[in-house]
């Protein structure tokens, strides 16, 4: 009898949200080990205590856009753990950007769209010696890349090339049986979330309640999404089940936008 070979799943952004929510939605799996990305160690430390066999799963707390501290971290796996077969690059910032003094472009796109890029690159060499047949990178865009809001230039400019960047990848990569997607969620019941209807709220004089009403009104569910429902999303991506999506941006947002 052979031995089992373990799959790796790797999260970034996995301290908080949906990275935090997929991990421990992912953990349930007694053949997968995880390789958690994040910022800040704490919060990573917070999803590791949440999810299944911690033994079983290991941190990387770096700054996503430094190949060097990605090639630093990998260094430091061991050979079963680097039987990647799938990439959820989920980190990223949010929030509103001005040009002028203080602008926020840079930091955004370096982050959302550079980071995910390095995240992937430096993550290839991993999957494409996977033992899997088929193998996943999937990216977190957002519905902020399908149509426009004031005063986010660069967090839709950010989510909308990483809709081709999924493109591309999914075409250069067929030929390894990599199948590359992004999902676009909407409004996701997360801190980063929160924190934005928070600012509406302050810059419109109003208590949170209303302003999330009101957000939720030009929702045609009336409704957030919870986390696990886009980890459910992630799984199924991630599955063996899953042989024929790539190269697709995938709406979950409540109907924020309709093709």
């Amino acid at each position: 009898m052979q031995p089992h070979i373990m799959k790796t799943f790797v999260i970034t952004g996995a301290g908080t949200g949906i990275g935090r929510s997929t991990a421990i939605l992912l953990s349930s799996q007694p053949e997968v080990s995880l390789i958690l990305v994040g910022r800040n160690m704490e919060n990573l430390h917070g999803t590791l205590a949440l999810c299944e066999r911690a033994e079983s799963h290991q941190l990387f707390s770096i700054d996503i856009r430094s190949a060097g501290a990605w090639r630093d971290s990998y260094k430091k796996c061991n050979a079963e753990r680097l039987n990647i077969s799938g990439l959820f690059a989920n980190a990223g910032i949010g929030g509103e950007n001005h040009y002028g003094e203080g602008d926020r472009w840079e930091e955004i796109l370096s982050i959302n769209l550079t980071g995910t890029y390095v995240s992937i690159m430096e993550t290839l060499p991993y999957i494409k010696t996977s033992t899997e047949k088929f193998r996943h990178i999937i990216m977190t865009s957002s519905c902020l890349a399908r149509f426009g809001v004031p005063n986010y230039s660069a967090y839709c400019t950010s989510k909308a090339g990483l809709l081709g960047l999924t493109k591309s990848l999914s075409l250069e990569f067929s030929s390894d049986n990599i199948l590359v997607n992004a999902i676009c969620p909407g409004w996701v019941e997360t801190d980063m979330a929160k924190a934005g209807i928070q600012k509406l709220a302050d810059r419109d004089g109003k208590p949170y309640e209303n302003t999330f009403e009101e957000q939720m009104s030009y929702v045609p569910l009336k409704k957030i999404s919870k986390p696990g429902e886009i980890a459910n999303l992630i799984k199924f991506l991630f599955s063996s089940d899953q042989t024929s999506i790539t190269g697709q941006g995938i709406d979950i947002n409540n109907g924020s936008f309709m093709i």
